[in-house]
C-alpha cells in the first residue's frame, strides 16, 4: 500500500493550493478516504471525507466552504482543493483510509 500526497508548499494568506494523494497497491475505488491534517504541537484533525464512488463528501466546520475533495478513482487519486487558505490552516496534511495512510504533505499560509 503506498499513499503519496503531493502539493503543499508556502503561500499567502487568501491564496490557493491543490493537494494530491496518488494511491497504489490495493483497490483504491473501494474505500472512502479522508484528508486529514495536524498543526505544529495540535492535534491531528479531520478535514474532509470523500464516499467510494457516488460523490457524497463531508466537511468539517472549519472549512467552511473553502476546501472542496474530490477523487478520481480512474487515476487512483484523491484530491483537495484548499481556497482562501488562513494562516490557521498551516498543518501537514494527510490522505487517509482504511488501507493505510499516506506521508503528508506541509502546507505553510502566511500572514
Amino acid at each position: 500500500v503506498q499513499l503519496q500526497a503531493s502539493g503543499g508548499g508556502l503561500v499567502q494568506a487568501g491564496g490557493s493550493l491543490r493537494l494530491s494523494c496518488k494511491a497504489s497497491g490495493f483497490s483504491f475505488d473501494d474505500y472512502v478516504f479522508g484528508w486529514f491534517r495536524q498543526a505544529p504541537g495540535k492535534e491531528r484533525e479531520g478535514v474532509s471525507c470523500i464516499s467510494r464512488s457516488d460523490g457524497w463528501t463531508e466537511y468539517e466546520g472549519f472549512v467552511e466552504g473553502r476546501f472542496t475533495i474530490s477523487r478520481d478513482n480512474a487515476k487512483n487519486t484523491l484530491y483537495l482543493q484548499m481556497n482562501t487558505l488562513k494562516p490557521e490552516d498551516t498543518a501537514v496534511y494527510y490522505c487517509e483510509g482504511a488501507p493505510g495512510k499516506g506521508q503528508g504533505t506541509l502546507v505553510t499560509v502566511s500572514s
